[in-house]
Order: C-alpha cells, then structure tokens, then sequence
C-alpha cells in the first residue's frame, strides 16, 4: 500500500489493528476467495489488506463517514474499489440477512465513560465503563451473518473480560480460542479513565505496572460454530 503523508491522523491505526493484520497475514490461505466484512473500517487498511490477501468480495460498516470516505478512497487507490461495498451505518443494521464467510473488527472497547480520547472520536474510543458495550452487540448479531463455514476474527483486551464473551457466544452455537496475544501500552490518559474496579480486579493478571507504565494484556480473538476448533485438533 502506498504511504500518503497527509492521511487523517485521527484515523491512524493502533497497535490493535496492526495485530489483526498479522493475524489475517498468517491466515492467507484461507482467505483467497471468501467473502469479507468488517465492522468498523476505521482508516480502511484491514479492509484493504484482506483485499490484498484475495478477498472475492469486500463489505464494510462505520458510524462515521470521514471513516467510510477514508476507506473509500484508499480502496480505490489500492484498486480494489470493483469489490467493493461501503455502508455508512450502525454495527450490523446496513448488511441485513446476508451471511459472510470472515468477519473482522476492531472495535471500541476500553473500559471508560462516553466520549473521546486525544483525537479519537467517541464512537472510537469509548467502550462505556465495562468496555462491553460494543463487544456485546457485536456478539448478539454475529451468528446471524457468520456463514456456516465461516470465522469472525476480533480484537479483544483480556482485561474486559474473555470468559464473559465466550460464555455470550455459546447459546449462539459459537465457541472462540486465542488468535494471537501481546501486552499493549496503556497511556496514563487512558488509565486515568479506567475504572477503579476493573484495574483492581486485574492487577497482576490482565493489566500490570513497570514502574510508572502501564500495560494490558490484548488478544485476537477467533470465533467458529461450535465443534469447529475440536475438529481441528484444537481445543482452544
């Protein structure tokens, strides 16, 4: 992909991001030929690359539209623009019964109260005080758009809570294993906004210090119908 000094720096993607691209990378074989949808385009570099790696078709949703029309032109510069649709939209609304077979998302979910971060824009920063208020939406409608064969593939800090998205995913038929983990730098900020609770609960286990840094433990998640993992010799 072409680098282009004056991209919008508010859309700039994370560490996050740059893990779920590792994670897509390591999986390119499997994804020559599926059809993709992502949740949450952002910048529109996962969307992209999941077009680099041969994406039949490719689907993308964002709240904002200074999000979509970055996509926009960054697919067309990649010319990838033919397989191309965009919805400007919430979460699962603009895609209606249709089915894919990989959905991605990086969505917002550090715990903290509504609004921004820095440059962020609210609906990317915040994940309201538990930091499941997107996570959890997106697991209630996942099961209606995954196609039989299909696998969802999310960022996820371990700190809101890994138990509680696998336990939301089991009356859907759903079951999900660790893609990939990395501990993730928590500026101060951001720290400063988490709830006393949530870093009280995982000190020691998700979140911990180095002298005045913070860091968090973060995961790609990888969700399949169940069965899917065990058949694979894999019990997550």
């Amino acid at each position: 992909m072409e680098y282009n000094a004056s991209a919008n720096p508010a859309l700039s993607p994370s560490e996050y991001t740059a893990a779920l691209i590792q994670v897509l990378r390591e999986r390119r074989a499997a994804i020559a030929g599926v059809s993709a949808l992502e949740i949450g385009v952002g910048s529109g570099v996962v969307l992209a690359e999941l077009g680099a790696l041969g994406a039949a078709s490719l689907c993308g949703v964002d709240i904002e539209e200074s999000a979509i029309d970055a996509c926009q032109t960054l697919l067309v510069a990649e010319g990838m623009d033919d397989r191309a649709i965009l919805h400007l939209g919430d979460m699962w609304e603009p895609v209606g019964a249709h089915r894919f077979d990989l959905i991605v998302a990086n969505l917002p979910h550090f715990p903290m109260p509504d609004g921004g971060y820095g440059i962020r824009r609210p609906s990317w920063s915040a994940g309201g005080p538990d930091g499941r208020r997107f996570l959890d939406r997106f697991i209630d409608g996942l099961a209606a758009q995954l196609s039989r064969e299909g696998r969802a593939l999310i960022t996820h800090n371990a700190f809101v809570g890994l138990d509680a998205t696998r336990d939301r995913l089991l009356p859907f038929g759903l079951e999900a294993r660790s893609a990939l983990s990395r501990q993730v730098f928590i500026p101060p900020e951001k720290i400063a906004l988490m709830p006393d609770a949530i870093w009280r609960r995982e000190e020691g286990r998700t979140l911990f210090h180095l002298g005045p840094y913070a860091f968090g433990e973060m995961v790609v998640l990888e969700i399949a119908w169940d069965g899917t993992f065990a058949a694979e010799g894999d019990n997550g």
